[in-house]
């Protein structure tokens, strides 16, 4: 039987980024393969003129969490109804196999593979899974993820991560170069913490590289001035292999893409997870890592200039040398292999 295979789901960077992963797997293999998802959030940014899908569509739907009274029924409703279309889409292309990266995008194309006993396999980026993918868990014949989880159909993978990364990685010996990174929106939190420690980082002969983000950029670019400290300052930056090549340690948020990207390139980290993430899943991202002596945790509430002392002291050396072996440049291929099995 042909195999031909859908991908949904997405709606922000991390979710489209495991999506975009799969596809490219799927056209090495030879495999068709089309994508379901939304309308709303960034999926028409990343794959309305993607190629390497044979088909794209994009359903009205929008997110359910968190919304309430008549809020709650519009989105229900468009779920609903994307449910039915997605169904007939499954069947049009006839699928063999639904692959769900999570979010909201994906849910009527999961719940369609459930109707029409199309085989779901999962993806969860987090350590904490996602709502939707609590609710679809029971239904999936596998559940792929790089963090640890005690479901009966999990199956531990590397989690994939652009080549490029593995290809830029080296071996960080001491602290010259350090870099904050506060995601493409910046985070206000990481931007101040930079300037109360950067006058010490710059007695210290150690270059700093920071992502402010749009919002605060002129303000990073005055406050950097008025210290008369020398930065390389950026509000956004499509390249950020190349900056993570260039540091030896950072100071970043917790996101499952970013933490695993650090890993890849074996670059330390102090992690500052996002407090206001669902399920405060961020926490547990960087959990996994600094439990396991791979680097920092603090909660940003308990962020403060101290913490400077910790990262001076960090063994960065010998972490360097331990992360690569903590994720494979197979990930994708990995997952692939699996569900065709």
């Amino acid at each position: 039987m042909k195999k031909v295979i859908a991908i949904s789901g997405g709606g922000t960077g991390g979710h489209l980024a495991i999506a975009k992963a799969l596809m490219q797997e799927c056209n090495k293999a030879q495999i068709p393969c089309i994508y379901i998802g939304s309308t709303a959030g960034q999926d028409r940014d990343w794959f309305e003129s993607e190629e390497g899908f044979s088909h794209r569509y994009f359903l009205p739907t929008q997110g359910v969490v968190n919304k309430k009274g008549i809020g709650m029924i519009k989105s229900l409703f468009l779920q609903l109804k994307a449910t039915f279309l997605a169904y007939k889409i499954l069947k049009k292309h006839k699928i063999t196999h639904l692959f769900s990266v999570g979010g909201y995008s994906s849910a009527p194309a999961s719940f369609a593979s459930i109707l029409s006993f199309t085989p779901l396999f999962i993806h969860e980026q987090n350590a904490i899974k996602g709502t939707l993918n609590r609710l679809l868990s029971p239904f999936a014949k596998k559940i792929f993820g790089s963090f640890e989880d005690r479901s009966k159909n999990f199956y531990p993978t590397s989690y994939p991560v652009r080549e490029e990364f593995f290809i830029k990685a080296r071996e960080r010996m001491k602290l010259k170069t350090i870099l904050f990174l506060g995601g493409s929106q910046g985070a206000v939190a990481i931007n101040d913490f930079a300037l109360q420690i950067a006058p010490i980082l710059h007695q210290k002969g150690i270059k700093i590289i920071h992502q402010s983000g749009e919002r605060d950029y002129e303000r990073l670019k005055e406050q950097y001035a008025w210290l008369n400290i020398p930065v390389e300052l950026f509000a956004f930056n499509s390249n950020l292999v190349e900056k993570m090549r260039e540091a030896d340690f950072c100071i970043s948020r917790a996101g499952a893409s970013s933490v695993w990207e650090m890993c890849a390139t074996a670059l330390p980290a102090l992690y500052i997870p996002y407090p206001y993430a669902a399920g405060n899943h961020q926490y547990y991202n960087a959990l996994f890592f600094s439990s396991k002596s791979l680097g920092i945790l603090c909660e940003q509430k308990d962020l403060n200039p101290q913490m400077l002392e910790q990262i001076l002291n960090f063994p960065i050396a010998e972490v360097s040398n331990s992360l690569p072996s903590h994720i494979s440049p197979n990930g994708a291929k990995e997952i692939l292999d699996s569900i065709l099995d």
